[in-house]
């Protein structure tokens, strides 16, 4: 059985149009993260696209340790309360600690697990005994069918709103890549499946001290994903990236995100009206 799940206004399944989660990828301060999400949510309006704002209070796996991480968990989650509330749009953001998962709850929609701590079992436990949606992205070290057994850790606590997210494949150091299998075997599974088109480009460690990236293959990565039938593209968005603290080179330019969804809706309306690709269904 296909399973959705409802978020906002909005209901998420693999076989109803696609939705986005989008924003900076950490939160810089109020201001900016108010402005980029109110940018989306109108490039999105005028797309009728559902939208949901991702921004992280906390970069805690950065590559350098002098690299800077974000404003915090107490600021951080007053800045996404204030974006939901003002904005009435669902927020997501990721945790990395399982304390955090408490103090997560009265604020987001969803809570992401990183790919890195996919596996942690207290982390999936204590994130899913919130209640909340559980985004869960694949490791880069995980083929997508090992997938099945980080779900039944959340389910086992009587939560089955999951979305899993690929977000590429570890080939080689400081390389990944996007392997179009992944998204077809983890439909399988059940779930929501989103695509992660930012860290599917990115290079972990590939400038030495900091991550590199190639945010041109985005909308060529999105494009291709969306003909296997998905929920969902992620993907991290900034007016300047070349000055972002944290994933920059792979982040889309705010005004070329507009144009960018709209070959990627094309493509996704053709899929699905026509139910084009349905080969295991």
């Amino acid at each position: 059985m296909i399973k959705k799940i409802k978020i906002g206004g909005f209901e998420v399944k693999n076989d109803n149009k696609l939705f986005l989660i989008a924003g900076p990828c950490v939160i810089e301060n109020r201001d900016h993260a108010l402005y980029h999400a109110k940018m989306i949510k109108q490039i999105c309006g005028e797309l009728s696209l559902d939208f949901i704002f991702k921004s992280s209070f906390d970069k805690a796996n950065r590559t350098n340790i002098n690299s800077s991480r974000g404003v915090g968990i107490e600021k951080g989650l007053e800045i996404l309360n204030e974006i939901k509330n003002s904005l009435n749009v669902p927020v997501l953001t990721d945790i990395h600690e399982s304390y955090q998962c408490d103090l997560l709850k009265e604020v987001v929609d969803i809570i992401q697990i990183p790919a890195f701590l996919c596996r942690q079992t207290d982390l999936l436990l204590n994130a899913s005994n919130t209640g909340k949606i559980i985004n869960i992205k694949k490791g880069q070290f995980l083929a997508p069918w090992d997938m099945i057994n980080v779900v039944e850790k959340v389910k086992s606590t009587g939560n089955e709103k999951i979305m899993l997210t690929e977000r590429g494949n570890s080939f080689g150091y400081n390389n990944l890549v996007f392997d179009l299998r992944s998204l077809v075997e983890m439909k399988k599974i059940g779930y929501p499946i989103v695509f992660d088109a930012t860290h599917s480009v990115q290079s972990p460690g590939g400038l030495g001290n900091v991550s590199g990236g190639n945010r041109e293959y985005i909308p060529y990565y999105s494009n291709a994903a969306v003909t296997v039938g998905i929920s969902g593209i992620f993907m991290e968005v900034h007016e300047n990236p070349d000055v972002a603290p944290s994933d920059g080179t792979n982040m889309i330019r705010l005004d070329k995100l507009k144009n960018i969804l709209k070959d990627i809706l094309k493509i996704d309306r053709l899929i699905k009206e026509h139910s084009i690709g349905n080969y295991n269904d």
